[in-house]
């Protein structure tokens, strides 16, 4: 990352303007193209920089589910497990902690069915059990890091 990306990736963390043009007004408050902003995205995109750009949405609200779970990976396949969950689009995000639960990710789908469905598949796909652990209480974390 250079200077200019990293002054995107700080930029955009503290939203995206509703307007006709939204690339266009960002990149001008950075001094640049909306076709260079997109373009840099693109690339910080390819090269695993970012994981993900877009909204996030209170999936419940529209009828949707999310959960987070996780999985006890042993360590010599963690790379393979990893590249079979990252595989499912349903799959938010998964991070490794130090834990005999060493694989923790986030399941959003259309519907609580679905995200069955895919608890499932996830279990059928990497052999191992999935432990699925729901919200009961909701709190916002604003969460923002520097680049």
């Amino acid at each position: 990352m250079d200077e200019i990306d990293r002054r995107i990736v700080n930029a955009l963390q503290d939203g995206f303007p509703l307007c006709d043009e939204p690339y266009e007004a960002v990149a001008r408050s950075l001094g640049l193209t909306g076709e260079a902003l997109i373009a840099r995205l693109g690339r910080l995109l390819d090269d695993g920089v970012l994981t993900r750009f877009g909204p996030l949405y209170q999936v419940e609200r529209m009828g949707g589910a999310f959960v987070l779970a996780a999985l006890a990976v042993p360590e010599t396949d963690f790379d393979r497990v990893a590249g079979q969950v990252n595989a499912f689009p349903e799959v938010a995000h998964n991070y490794r902690r130090e834990h005999r639960l060493n694989m923790w990710l986030v399941l959003a789908a259309e519907s609580p069915q679905r995200i069955a469905e895919v608890a499932h598949a996830i279990e059928a796909t990497t052999g191992l059990d999935l432990f699925l652990f729901p919200k009961e209480r909701e709190y916002f974390v604003a969460l923002r890091l520097v680049a």
